[in-house]
């Protein structure tokens, strides 16, 4: 409906605006500081800047909790000096903030009931490890690695480089992908009809690209996987039509 599209949209470009503040080589630090200062008086109802005061009065009209939205920005304020995640562990703790609140506030968004929360948590994870895979190179030409050292150490890969230790390693991370996915997916009978075609199309999508990926792992140290445009209109006719 336009008005959940609508809500979505307000979202987005929030998150989207704090993220382009930490996601590049330069990050804009004192940027960062200051929309975070101006989100504190937004949610207080002080102020109301663009972008960050139309979420601030989504997030009182829909109940977010606010310490969701402090995880979401404590998740990227580790982008500015956390380079590498030593334990999966770790790396869940950045994720919660930086990808389950998301979930948990497009719950709010969709009116579902709380014991849908788990599963939208879940769903925000699976997304979030995926794109952690498929942007391996990019993330690395920013100076980050998302792959827990852990686990590198597990497939003796020291450095992201092409190797069969590294295609190991990346399939390693794609079945943890697909695991958590279908956890989430036990969700879906919490989300009304409505809602469905769109969430299951995004998780098809996702699922489509980890496919791609694993026949050819190297290729995420090379350029960003995905779907053909194609594919995303039949998948979303074929999950309009039998959902």
């Amino acid at each position: 409906p336009r008005g959940v599209r609508d809500e979505v949209a307000v979202l987005y470009a929030f998150v989207r605006y704090v993220d382009d503040l930490v996601d590049r080589p330069k990050p804009l630090v004192e940027h960062f500081y200051r929309a975070w200062r101006l989100l504190d008086a937004a949610l207080d109802g002080r102020v109301k800047p663009p972008i960050i005061g139309d979420f601030a009065e989504l997030a009182a009209r829909r109940g977010f909790d606010r310490r969701w939205v402090e995880a979401f920005m404590e998740s990227m304020e580790m982008d500015l000096y956390k380079r590498r995640y030593a334990t999966y562990g770790e790396l869940l703790r950045y994720i919660y903030g930086s990808a389950e609140v998301i979930g948990l506030f497009m719950a709010k968004i969709l009116g579902l009931p709380p014991e849908s929360h788990p599963y939208a948590r879940l769903l925000g994870r699976a997304y979030q490890l995926i794109n952690m895979i498929r942007d391996v190179g990019e993330d690395l030409r920013l100076g980050r690695v998302y792959i827990p050292e852990e686990d590198m150490a597990k497939f003796g890969v020291r450095e992201v480089e092409p190797s069969p230790q590294f295609d190991e390693l990346i399939r390693y991370e794609l079945a943890r992908y697909y695991a958590v996915q279908r956890q989430a997916e036990e969700g879906y009978r919490l989300v009304p009809r409505r809602y469905r075609p769109a969430i299951k199309t995004a998780s098809d999508l996702y699922k489509r690209t980890a496919m791609l990926i694993s026949r050819r792992p190297s290729l995420v140290l090379q350029r960003k996987v995905r779907p053909k445009f194609s594919e995303v209109l039949l998948l979303w006719v074929k999950n309009s039509l039998t959902l």
